[in-house]
């Protein structure tokens, strides 16, 4: 138990990281009803820009800005093979996902990782401070969870929820749906990388197999996050933090699995598994517990029966 405490806030910190992709994942899989597999590309990239930038000497904000911007125009590409050239948008994901890696590895410089030094930059979150990692990670997500509630309520950002709700209706109604899929996917592409820009500083490097099954955990994040915020309060903010939460569940579940002894070959197929229960048992309840409707009661004769029927 004291080995479990001791790793709490480690576990925590990355569950805020993790969060934040969530709630990447969450404006494409929720609000544009789109799978959308870029985002176990996307956030190397975003890993990788910052590592590489952070190693040349730039500022911490640079390196981070710059990330978001990148992951921001992955998404653009996805968008644009889905919207203009008509390909299904989870294989255009896979698409983009392949492209990505061929350029991850080239902004790594054809290196596998990349280090970054924490003595010689002002980092936002370091494994070294838990602490100071989870205020700084806690302040990010406030702030992109902020900003996304004051968008969403913007016209803009109206017509993209119903582009999601309801995209024939949508274009019935004038809404331009191919560049609302495109912006969606472009912010929520944009926050994953921000994600993965804290997570290389967190972890003192970029790799580039950092975004496999990122998806995965992701999803994982939101159906934890959605099966109690959506029993608090339905709304978008309360669903936000919500898949937050689901993120820091997720990795202090994760983290004491792996005390208990769990061997690393495993840990994909845990993630996995959470995501099968957390879809599987809403629907077993309702295909299998679901209440009996009572039958409806007769009243009079039944047509054809008793006296006076010709």
């Amino acid at each position: 138990m004291t080995v479990f405490l001791n790793a709490l806030p480690g576990a925590i910190a990355q569950g805020l990281i993790w969060g934040l992709v969530a709630i990447g994942v969450y404006i494409s899989y929720k609000i544009l009803d789109i799978a959308d597999l870029t985002v176990e590309g996307s956030i190397c990239t975003g890993a990788c820009i910052c590592a590489v930038m952070l190693a040349g000497g730039s500022p911490v904000w640079l390196a981070v800005l710059v990330a978001f911007l990148a992951g921001a125009a992955t998404g653009v590409l996805t968008g644009l093979l889905h919207t203009a050239l008509g390909i299904p948008s989870i294989l255009a994901g896979i698409l983009t996902q392949l492209i990505l890696y061929s350029v991850n590895l080239s902004i790594l410089g054809s290196k596998s990782l990349i280090a970054i030094d924490p003595r010689a930059n002002q980092l936002w979150v370091h494994m070294s401070n838990n602490p100071g990692s989870i205020l700084s990670a806690a302040v990010i997500i406030t702030a992109v969870i902020i900003g996304l509630w004051l968008f969403f309520y913007t016209e803009v950002g109206l017509t993209l929820k119903s582009t999601g709700d309801n995209p024939d209706m949508s274009r019935a109604q004038g809404v331009n749906v191919k560049f609302n899929k495109v912006l969606g996917l472009a912010i929520s592409n944009g926050i994953v990388a921000l994600a993965g820009a804290l997570l290389a500083q967190y972890k003192g490097s970029a790799n580039i197999n950092d975004g496999r099954g990122a998806i995965v955990i992701g999803l994982a994040a939101i159906f934890i996050g959605l099966s109690v915020s959506m029993k608090i309060k339905p709304n978008f903010v309360v669903s936000l933090i919500g898949v937050v939460g689901g993120g820091i569940v997720y990795y202090i579940i994760y983290n004491f699995v792996i005390l208990l002894g769990l061997k690393t070959d495993y840990l994909k197929m845990l993630s996995a598994i959470i995501v099968v229960l957390f879809l599987a048992v809403p629907y077993l309840k309702g295909e299998y517990f679901k209440k009996q409707k009572p039958l409806p009661v007769q009243t009079g004769e039944p047509n054809g029966g008793g006296e006076g029927n010709a």
